[in-house]
């Protein structure tokens, strides 16, 4: 459970419930955001599963830093995951904020930065609740063979895997973050993915291990060209629909491929915390703290708010929505089952 105490520290939160920024604000949209997170996830979890989520947090931390208390927003809805890729990390400091707040039982890792240009100074974060998931010792980065992609380049921002444990469920998770912007002669989204899902159908086959790709693909609608690479290595897209605050693109995917018996999809969704924090009504509340024509380094005051405030906003939280799945841990009962099958197959009698 994510950590509230610091919000009674004067020092840190005046009291009142008036403005941003105080400590009585801060903790009515936290129970704002865990009641819309309850009705979207808590109340309908089902025993025995395993919470997978993914954000693409817009420049954390990177720019105009954000407010104190967007920190606790966002470690509240990672807190309702087990695990959480996060892509467009640009400060390790920002992630050991956050994994403060979420408490002593999580942990993370972050890859190395992917250099300026087209990997644009990022890194990648897995935290997970070490109560729910243990790691497996196995992590690294995807590194291609020469001729993967046109020009013998590399992918952008380099994709982020690590090996897991949930109750019987092994996995393997790969976060990437492809590229936006495409030039001439260089690789293309569709490019990137398919190399990726290409070198992931290839290990979980090795491994007879359910492999996951997720993160933000750029995907700007489900008939393109990245999501039916995806498809041709065999992956399995779960149905998120839209991942934008706009509502109308695709961007943030999670896929799966390996033993198909090992991928019970119980339940997925796309979390729309707008609803909760830093809504549209609020606009007016948030102009004293960011009076600013919406760039991430600040600027003059604008002259219409309202407008520059939905810009403002993707950068305390996020222009991408989180996404989740649900999957089934526990797969004793089939275990035995076949166990129970097998035995009598071997010519011995069934024991007595």
């Amino acid at each position: 459970m994510a950590f509230y105490q610091m919000l009674r520290n004067e020092s840190l939160y005046p009291r009142g419930e008036a403005s941003p920024g105080q400590a009585g604000w801060i903790a009515a949209r936290l129970l704002r955001l865990r009641a819309l997170l309850n009705g979207e996830i808590t109340s309908k979890r089902q025993p025995d599963t395993l919470i997978i989520g993914s954000w693409n947090i817009r420049h954390f931390d990177g720019g105009r830093l954000r407010l104190p208390e967007s920190y606790h927003y966002i470690a509240e809805i990672i807190d309702h995951f087990d695990i959480c890729a996060v892509q467009e990390v640009k400060d390790i400091k920002a992630v050991e904020r956050l994994v403060r707040l979420l408490g002593p039982n999580w942990d993370f890792f972050v890859n190395d930065s992917s250099g300026p240009g087209r990997g644009n100074n990022e890194r990648m974060a897995f935290l997970f609740d070490r109560r729910k998931v243990s790691f497996r010792h196995l992590i690294g980065e995807l590194v291609l063979p020469k001729g993967a992609l046109p020009g013998d380049e590399q992918i952008g921002r380099t994709p982020f895997f690590a090996s897991f444990q949930a109750g019987w469920f092994k996995f393997t998770l790969c976060s990437a973050h492809i590229v936006f912007e495409e030039q001439a002669n260089r690789p293309l989204r569709e490019d990137e993915i398919r190399v990726i899902a290409t070198a992931l159908a290839k290990r979980a086959k090795e491994a007879d291990e359910v492999h996951v790709m997720l993160g933000d693909m750029n995907i700007e609608d489900p008939g393109d060209a990245g999501m039916q690479a995806l498809v041709n290595n065999g992956f399995k897209a779960v149905p998120l629909g839209p991942t934008t605050l706009s509502g109308n693109r695709h961007y943030d995917q999670i896929a799966f491929t390996g033993p198909h018996n090992e991928t019970n999809l119980v339940g997925h969704g796309v979390l729309r915390w707008q609803d909760a924090v830093f809504t549209d009504a609020e606009a007016e509340g948030y102009r004293s703290v960011a009076p600013t024509d919406g760039e991430p380094d600040g600027g003059e005051p604008d002259a219409d708010w309202p407008r520059a405030y939905r810009a403002w906003r993707t950068h305390e939280m996020s222009d991408h929505l989180p996404v989740w799945i649900e999957i089934r841990t526990d797969y004793s009962n089939e275990y035995l089952l076949e166990t129970q099958r097998l035995l009598p197959g071997e010519g011995r009698p069934p024991t007595r």
